[in-house]
């Protein structure tokens, strides 16, 4: 009779155990978030057991949940830093890198600007303060107000690296906690300038031309250039994740390198990795 019950039970909760929930976190880049979104959302539908929670917050937030166990995944629009290495290490914390795409990183005035291009050297006067006036660089007479992420962000590390050449931001720069934040300042400030991952480019705001060889050439800010390598600001787009959880994120990380994974990559205006 207790075999009998034994089986039974079995035959019930046997379809309860192969249905079994999983969950897990992936938190970060606010430059990565929108792309992390979608490829969560397609994901979740295709297989209803998973729960995925998506949240921005810098790349550094993301890297720090990731030290702390309170994500699963870091999103990162940067590599890890040496000193965040050594903690992971400390920690005894094996991890995983892996690139889910690629971006390009967009300088944005306000569309009333009549500046459509600057080199590069253009861009580190304005950025660090020596340049404060439009009239400066071909525009109206008119003070620049500049706009940054903050810098617990990946974008901000990397701006300050391949386009300030590693000097540090005007005092006056004004840091804003999200991406999103700086479109929305810069579409309503006349005399505006900031600088958003390829994503977030709306019609409120206008992408400038950039030159990288003294104003030899200028290059748009688009996917293609992007993915032929000809705009100079693109960069790598990260998860990192712990040895630990591999086999638990694994199959959305395998869905997200997927051809449909990529193709999503494409849509939401991020550059694929092939």
């Amino acid at each position: 009779m207790k075999k009998l019950l034994l089986i039974a039970l079995i035959a019930i909760t046997a379809p309860y155990l192969q249905a079994q929930k999983v969950g897990f976190k992936i938190k970060g880049s606010d430059t990565v978030l929108p792309l992390t979104q979608k490829e969560a959302e397609v994901y979740m539908k295709k297989s209803p057991n998973t729960s995925i929670m998506v949240t921005g917050g810098g790349s550094g937030v993301g890297i720090s949940a990731l030290l702390s166990g309170t994500t699963d995944i870091a999103q990162a629009s940067r590599s890890l830093k040496l000193d965040e290495k050594m903690k992971l290490n400390d920690a005894g914390k094996a991890f995983k890198e892996t690139i889910v795409a690629y971006d390009a990183l967009a300088v944005i005035v306000n569309p009333a600007n009549k500046v459509s291009k600057l080199t590069r050297e253009q861009l580190e006067g304005i950025f660090t303060g020596k340049i404060k006036n439009w009239k400066e660089v071909g525009g109206a007479d008119e003070k620049i107000v500049v706009y940054s992420r903050e810098t617990s962000s990946g974008t901000y590390e990397f701006f300050k690296e391949h386009v300030l050449n590693k000097k540090n931001f005007a005092t006056s720069a004004l840091l804003m906690p999200a991406t999103g934040a700086i479109v929305q300042s810069v579409s309503q400030t006349k005399g505006a300038i900031g600088y958003v991952g390829l994503a977030y480019i709306e019609k409120t705001v206008k992408p400038l031309e950039v030159s990288y060889d003294k104003g030899k050439t200028y290059v748009a800010p688009n996917v293609a250039n992007a993915k032929s390598k000809q705009y100079p600001i693109t960069r790598p787009l990260y998860y990192y994740y712990l040895a630990t959880t591999e086999k638990t994120v694994s199959p959305y990380i395998k869905f997200v390198l997927s051809p449909e994974g990529q193709k999503i990559v494409l849509n939401e205006g991020y550059v694929p990795i092939n």
